[in-house]
């Protein structure tokens, strides 16, 4: 039996990323989550959990596992720090790290910075949601906020639609100036545009913003084309929302995880007969979900661990293809393993 864990650090997934292609990551990503979500046995995924921290009560650490009962269980901890791009650390908001462990044996059998898989997996759901839910020959592309999460909306949604054109609003107007640069590789027209312009030309719109609890909306309440489709992903602390409840309300809405999303979510401010089906069961059963192509829905995306256990599957096959990463053994096995000072050499 191998004992090794496999370390992907920062270094590796990049390198991974670079020896398959972002667009062939991606698409895997997508594919691979659409399946797992479609499949009512695949595991089980428990609200997830953390604490509120300094500075201000605006950050959070959280924790977030996922079980595959006689395979594995991945567990994600991830920190939100919004202002960590403008202070003195210039860190990304989001940090983290994913772990794997045998069923079997409990072991640790990867370990991986999930930095990048965050905002993969993330744009991936999108990507998902959207292929079901908004018209497929969609062509413009909204973006409110600008930051890390929205390239990879941009990137996910753009290998499963037709888009033709990106508009982007951010309150940071750098944010939205640079955008542009962030995303040159996929060879789109994109400019600044205001709300008003953006909800009546877009198609589909991603929110994710970094809106503090209690200062939204950040979406306008009317002026939509029919058929938008939006993916609202920034809700994620309770009291932290993005869509007017007026939206919300007049949509098909469908929480990716049905608990996590009534507490922190969109749907925090519904009913129970105000929310639509999860998004594995309209995976499940897609064409019972097409006519709402024609009229608007609202993904309410608050990012759950299924989406980091197929990210990180995804990644340990093609590190094993690739031949990128590290084997380390980092856990105790003593020769004796009932004395723990019996060390293995």
């Amino acid at each position: 039996m191998n004992v090794d864990t496999l370390v992907l650090t920062q270094q590796h997934v990049g390198k991974i990323v670079d020896l398959c292609g972002r667009d062939r990551f991606m698409e895997r990503v997508i594919d691979r989550l659409h399946l797992a979500l479609a499949d009512p046995d695949h595991g089980v995924a428990p609200a997830r959990d953390g604490f509120t921290r300094c500075p201000g009560g605006t950050g959070v650490i959280e924790w977030m596992p996922y079980h595959v009962p006689a395979g594995s269980m991945t567990l994600k901890t991830v920190s939100y720090t919004p202002t960590n791009p403008t202070s003195r650390h210039q860190l990304p908001t989001i940090n983290g790290t994913l772990t794997r462990f045998d069923d079997e044996t409990g072991r640790l059998v990867a370990v991986c910075d999930a930095g990048l898989l965050t905002a993969v997996r993330t744009g991936a759901a999108s990507a998902v949601a959207s292929r079901l839910l908004a018209r497929p020959e969609s062509r413009v592309l909204g973006l409110v906020g600008a930051g890390a999460q929205a390239v990879t909306q941009a990137h996910a949604l753009s290998r499963v639609f037709p888009i033709e054109e990106i508009l982007v609003h951010d309150a940071e107007p750098s944010h939205a100036d640079s955008f542009a640069d962030r995303v040159g590789f996929l060879n789109l027209t994109v400019r600044r545009a205001d709300l008003a312009e953006l909800v009546s030309a877009s198609d589909i719109i991603c929110t994710a913003t970094t809106v503090g609890v209690g200062q939204g909306p950040v979406l306008l309440a009317e002026g939509f084309k029919d058929h938008v489709h939006i993916n609202a992903v920034g809700a994620d602390l309770v009291g932290k929302t993005e869509l007017p409840l007026s939206l919300l309300r007049s949509a098909l809405v469908v929480p990716d995880h049905m608990d996590q999303a009534r507490h922190e979510g969109e749907c925090q401010r519904l009913t129970e007969d105000e929310i639509g089906p999860q998004l594995s069961a309209v995976c499940g059963g897609p064409g019972d979900w097409t006519p709402y192509r024609n009229s608007m829905t609202v993904f309410d995306s608050t990012g759950y661990a299924l989406e980091d256990h197929v990210a990180l599957d995804v990644l340990i096959e093609l590190a094993e293809e690739t031949g990128v990463g590290e084997r380390l053994l980092i856990e105790h096995l003593p020769v004796d393993a009932l004395n723990p000072y019996a060390f293995a050499g």
